[in-house]
């Protein structure tokens, strides 16, 4: 006799119902258009399971903010992964048995079969395409200037304002240390992050780019070093930050940092 069987990938596709039967049959040709359309979606939940051993490697504490990057576009892919820690106050990072030793011996590491992967923002783009809309959620926007602006953003945020990073590392984002008055450094590179976030955010929207995207919680945490410090913040890019921070992908890190903070 047939029967209907009904097979879901949690969280992310709607139940899928087919026949099989006991006795073989020709397929028609209304079936087999059913079938072709279909299969976008069957290769995509045969391509996810293939992938289930996704691992990223994080600090121990969980205060790495590039950590949280990858962390959050995990989370928003629904991809499901493991996450595994590496002590760096004692060097384990940079013991040969460990298995991002051979890549650039930092964090975060995401480790996808035999692959390996270093680098935040590179992770994050691998994600999205190997991991591609529409079947998985976008971590970059749609259109070609867009995403290229919010890669822009990610490598600024990456290699500039580095005395706002010395000067409010990210336990006051975690671990909600205070830190004294930002040197004259500090305050001139906090005037450059003000600048250039309010002519991105010029718009009003409560996103960069109209749709969320990773570039966000990037920018968002910068933004939150000062806020999160009580520090002077023009107030439409506090609460762009704020509201950013409220993200539940975002607030499952928090929450990852706050239990070893605690």
């Amino acid at each position: 006799a047939n029967r209907i069987r009904d097979d879901f990938l949690p969280g992310k596709f709607t139940a899928i119902k087919y026949v099989r039967s006991s006795r073989r049959r020709s397929v028609t040709s209304s079936e087999r258009q059913a079938m072709l359309a279909y299969r976008p979606i069957t290769l995509a939940i045969e391509d996810a399971m293939s992938q289930s051993a996704i691992t990223l490697w994080s600090d121990a504490d969980f205060f790495s903010p590039y950590v949280m990057s990858v962390y959050v576009a995990l989370q928003e892919k629904s991809l499901p992964f493991t996450l595994k820690t590496v002590d760096l106050d004692s060097g384990e990072h940079l013991q040969s048995g460990w298995k991002g030793y051979s890549v650039t011996r930092r964090v975060p590491l995401l480790e996808v079969g035999e692959f390996f992967l270093s680098e935040s923002s590179a992770i994050t783009e691998y994600l999205d395409e190997r991991f591609a809309p529409p079947e998985w959620e976008r971590l970059y926007p749609h259109d070609l200037q867009k995403r290229a602006r919010a890669r822009q953003v990610q490598a600024w945020l990456r290699s500039d304002l580095m005395p706002i990073r010395e000067e409010r590392s990210t336990a006051v984002v975690f671990a909600g240390e205070k830190k004294p008055p930002l040197s004259e450094a500090g305050k001139k590179s906090a005037g450059k992050l003000f600048e250039t976030a309010g002519v991105l955010l010029s718009h009003g929207g409560q996103n960069l780019f109209g749709e969320w995207s990773i570039a966000d919680t990037d920018l968002a945490l910068m933004l939150n070093r000062l806020v999160l410090n009580g520090d002077e913040v023009p107030t439409a890019l506090a609460d762009y930050a704020t509201f950013q921070w409220q993200r539940a992908s975002v607030q499952r890190y928090v929450a990852l940092s706050a239990k070893r903070a605690g």
